[in-house]
């Protein structure tokens, strides 16, 4: 019996937002048509996959009403501790379908799954069982981000969330400095959006005056908002209030 696919899923990057893109805006028709044709869904929250599911229905039907969708959520320690260490969580088990010649959708809320997300232990796992692993086209923050700062898109890299204790995150943030500085590669990194004033401040506090700061919030929407500027211009015209909008930072010189 020939195997199922795993697709992944790109979703918009509005989870969360007071306000949504139109979906045919942000998302490729191919990208929709396949999301739509599929019945069968691995993903980092149910409740946040049906509402995608419903908008993708809303521009193409669904090959299964809503409530006859197979979804199947990642466990909850998966979030909490990444899945991106090997034999850390098992994920065979979630992929029978496709072993039973059934495609498989894997999900996040935003963006590309396995990228800043939950997901890689189902795409290794899909390796490891023989099933062809198949991304789709659709935003990505990281690389959005990157594009838009003027910061060095040759030699760049991602390093997740900062410390939240602030000793240990200023320490943080001026280690990532050295390197940005000393080799050019830009560093990017995220932060829980309710936490991104907060970050904001101390990257302020504490990057050299001429050091680049990039911040992309709202990627995608129609009210997004890049920033590219030395660290002293900054200061110079501090930020408003926080709308608490999803957030990209990146620091490069």
């Amino acid at each position: 019996m020939s195997r199922g696919k795993l697709y992944l899923v790109p979703a918009p990057l509005d989870f969360g937002c007071d306000t949504q893109a139109p979906l045919q805006e942000v998302m490729p028709l191919g990208t929709l048509q396949a999301a739509a044709g599929l019945t069968h869904w691995i993903c980092e929250n149910a409740k946040s996959a049906r509402a995608f599911l419903k908008r993708i229905d809303g521009v193409v039907p669904l090959a299964a009403p809503l409530q006859a969708q197979q979804i199947h959520e990642l466990p909850r320690e998966v979030h909490k501790k990444g899945d991106h260490h090997a034999g850390q969580f098992d994920a065979r088990p979630l992929l029978a379908a496709a072993l039973a010649g059934t495609d498989i959708g894997l999900l996040s809320e935003a963006g590309m799954p396995a990228v800043a997300d939950p997901g890689s232990s189902v795409v290794r796992a899909a390796h490891e069982l023989g099933i062809a692993v198949m991304p789709l086209t659709g935003p990505v923050s990281l690389l959005l981000a990157l594009a838009a700062s003027g910061l060095n898109g040759q030699n760049f890299a991602f390093v997740g969330y900062l410390p939240q204790d602030a000793e240990a995150r200023t320490q943080r943030i001026r280690e990532l400095e050295s390197l940005a500085l000393r080799t050019g590669q830009t560093q990017l990194f995220i932060e829980t959006p309710y936490r991104n004033a907060a970050l904001l401040q101390a990257l302020m506090q504490t990057l050299q005056h001429n050091t680049r700061l990039a911040v992309a919030r709202g990627l995608t929407l129609a009210s997004a908002d890049i920033r590219s500027e030395t660290v002293k211009a900054w200061r110079a015209r501090p930020p408003g209030t926080d709308d608490r909008m999803p957030a990209v930072f990146a620091i490069g010189r």
